[in-house]
């Protein structure tokens, strides 16, 4: 589908802030006019998977301390896929294998791909790679909880794929990307729900 308008353009960017991620301030123009100053977050692009197991209809997912969310005053923590930014020299499907056996222990085989999608386009340059993959116990070949030097304190939680479909459907799923994951499997594996 091609865009109804003319697209925009960058006229200028300036790096404003460079660390782990970095910030540019871009002015934008369109049809020679002036659209504006945005500000644009990059900090590289992700993996995310769900693994289930369709035998024991479950599906493994981590909670972890989201310095965003305790920022906006929120104490919970949430339920999420594992997933992890794309290393350099790797593919997205690699990265999700390995955030998988980093955080939950899981030496996935096949992944399946759901969506490649923008992010938060308002703001950030990421993609991000949404996958599900099958697992049986078998492939629970490490301990989990993320490494030691990243200090993530990863809580695992293999959770009734049913429960999550219940919890999906009351809006109890608040990470959007398990959220789509999940609707995901409903619509084309609803076998798994029964």
């Amino acid at each position: 589908m091609k865009p109804i308008i003319e697209t925009a353009r960058i006229s200028r960017s300036e790096a404003v802030y460079s660390d782990w991620l970095q910030v540019h301030r871009v002015s934008l123009s369109q049809s020679g006019q002036c659209l504006g100053a945005r500000h644009v977050e990059h900090h590289g692009d992700a993996a995310v998977v769900l693994p289930f197991d369709p035998d024991r209809r479950v599906a493994t997912v981590i909670s972890m301390p989201r310095s965003s969310l305790l920022h906006r005053g929120e104490e919970t923590r949430i339920l999420e896929c594992p997933a992890g930014l794309v290393d350099s020299g790797e593919t997205p499907e690699q990265a999700a294998r390995r955030e998988a056996y980093e955080e939950v222990g899981l030496a996935l085989a096949s992944l399946e791909l759901v969506v490649d999608s923008w992010t938060m386009p308002g703001v950030s340059t990421e993609r991000s790679c949404l996958y599900v993959a099958p697992y049986s116990l078998a492939n629970r070949q490490g301990p989990g909880g993320g490494l030691a030097d990243e200090n993530e304190m990863i809580e695992t939680y293999e959770i009734a794929l049913v429960d999550l479909r219940n919890a999906a459907i009351s809006g109890q799923l608040s990470d959007l990307k398990l959220l789509v994951l999940v609707l995901y499997l409903m619509a084309t594996k609803p076998l798994l729900f029964r």
